[in-house]
Parts: C-alpha cells; structure tokens; sequence
C-alpha cells in the first residue's frame, strides 16, 4: 500500500478538491476554481474568490473550531458545486417557463434554500445512517453485555462496516464510478503539484491515485475517533444516546480534523499506520483510475488556484 500513496512531496499543500459530476472542484487558500467536461466536450472553468469565516475572523482559526466550521462550510461548498455540475447534464425540462415550488416563494434566493435543504437533508440521512442506525443494532447487544466500552467497540464497528458496505456499494454504480475516476484525477494532480512538476496529462499520469490528506480519510478518522469519545458516556437510555451523539458530533469531528492535520505533516511510520485504514477505502471504493480527458479537468482547476507564494498554500 505505501508504495501506492508515496509520491516524494516536495510541497505539502493544504489545496484540496471534490469530485464532481463529470468534473473536479479545487479549493485553494483565496479561490475555488470548478472545471466540468460539458457534454460537447469542452472544458467549463469557474473561479470563485474565497470568503470564509477563518478568512474574516481569526477566532474560527483555532484548533478544533477550525475543524467544525471547515466540515460546515465545505460542506455548503461542495453541494454548491455539484449541483452547479449537474445543471450541464440535466435533462431539458418539457415546460422551460415552469417555476419550480422554491422559485416561486423564495424568486432570487431559490438556488440557495435549495441548496441549504440539500445540506440538511444531507446531513440528517448520514447521521441517520451513520449515527442512529448503528446505535439501535448495537442495542441488541446490551443483554450480552453490560460493559459501556464494550458495547461502543461494538457499535463503532457496526457503523464502519456500514461504512464499507455503503462506499462499497455506491462504487459500483456507473455514474458513481465516473464520479470516483475524477476523485483519482483530482488525487493524481495534487501528487504531481506537490512534487513540482509541470501539470502535464503525461506528468500527472504517473502519481498514485490514492493521497494521504483526502476526505474519505477524514470520514474514516471521525468513526475511530466517536468510539473514544463516545465512551466517556456510558450508554444510557435511547433518547439520551442520540442526545448525546447529536451535541458530541461537533467535538468529535474537531478533535478528527486535528488528528488528521497532523498526520498529514508527517511521514512517521506512526502516522501511516493510523491513515492506512482511510487509504484502504480509497483503494477499495472511492477513488479510481481516471482517463486523460479526466485529469485535463483536473488540471484545469488546480491550475488556477494555486497560489504565487508556496508559503500561503502550505500544509
């Protein structure tokens, strides 16, 4: 696996990006630049100045707000871009003058309540899914054993292999695995950056598609890090469990961004060990050999965001 990941990095950057619907989403330390293959075969490029909360206040850089609010406001970014990726490839409506329910109420600012509902809704089902799901099944268990830490071991692993079957699952599906093919591209780019290169199609090519500081990891790092935090509680009755995941979360995904900015620094065989499970993800289900059509679009996007001063982009 390591020699799958290593790419000899001259330059860390903290330039990171989503993929999307038949394109790539790059986030730099001042802009965002979107890069989509538009269905007539050209390249679609946006550049967006970055505005953050970080960006205006100094209190939303300390550690672990830092953390929370980057989850929140990455979150709004990416369900932003996406669905601007998906407008290139959605069918023609039948009724172009047809005003969808939000038009009506909400006129200019329809395409943000959509976008704030998609969020929610989002969020609302992975906790679902994640959160609450595994906590019920791990309920099952309570009869068998009577010990708090037991019973949250058992739960967490419940919600990875959840997880797994999920990605998995989702992996299989052909316009996801298009989907995951510019996550490899967008990978592979930031390899070649990171050891300054020329961002060519035949430079970028040769970089592992999997990388070290990518969200799946981060996903991962969140379920290892609830089962600790978790623990501390007990396992009290039902509403007061969901209670409690529901005000712990924020401290949870903290706590996870911190361990992963320093695992991200570092090439320590101790740091590896703990990113190896979100590398297998990635190797498993969620990033994939791109084309070079794919990393042209990946290309496009870094390109644009990367800074002047290497310093202001630096892990």
């Amino acid at each position: 696996m390591k020699k799958e990941t290593e790419a000899n990095p001259k330059h860390k950057t903290s330039i990171g990006g989503q993929a999307l619907i038949e394109g790539v989403m790059m986030r730099g330390p001042k802009s965002i630049a979107t890069a989509v293959r538009k269905p007539d075969g050209e390249i679609e490029l946006k550049v967006e100045d970055l505005n953050t909360l970080a960006m205006r206040y100094s209190f939303f850089k300390l550690p672990f707000i830092r953390g929370i609010v980057g989850i929140v406001e990455s979150m709004m970014i990416g369900t932003k871009e996406l669905m601007y990726a998906a407008d290139f490839y959605e069918e023609e409506e039948v009724d172009d003058q047809k005003e969808s329910w939000t038009e009506k109420i909400f006129k200019d600012k329809a395409n943000d309540v959509e976008m704030a509902f998609a969020v929610i809704t989002s969020v609302v089902l992975a906790f679902g899914i994640f959160m609450i799901l595994p906590n019920f099944l791990t309920s099952l268990f309570s009869k068998l054993f009577d010990n708090h830490i037991v019973l949250n071991l058992i739960e967490g692993l419940i919600r990875v292999i959840i997880f797994f079957v999920y990605v998995i699952w989702i992996s299989k599906l052909d316009d996801i695995r298009r989907v995951f093919e510019y996550h490899g591209a967008e990978h592979k780019s930031i390899h070649c950056y990171e050891s300054e290169l020329e961002l060519t199609v035949e430079n970028v090519k040769k970089f592992p598609i999997l990388h070290g500081r990518c969200g799946t990891s981060f996903l991962f790092m969140v379920m290892i890090v609830s089962i600790f935090v978790l623990s501390f509680f007990g396992w009290p009755n039902p509403l007061q469990r969901i209670l409690i995941r529901i005000l712990m979360f924020p401290v949870i995904a903290g706590v996870s961004y911190e361990i992963n900015r320093i695992i991200g620094r570092s090439s320590s065989k101790l740091c590896y060990a703990l990113s190896y499970p979100g590398l297998m993800v990635q190797k498993l289900a969620t990033v994939k050999e791109p084309d070079d059509k794919q990393i042209e679009v990946a290309i496009a996007a870094l390109k644009v965001v990367i800074p002047k001063s290497r310093e202001e982009d630096k892990w």
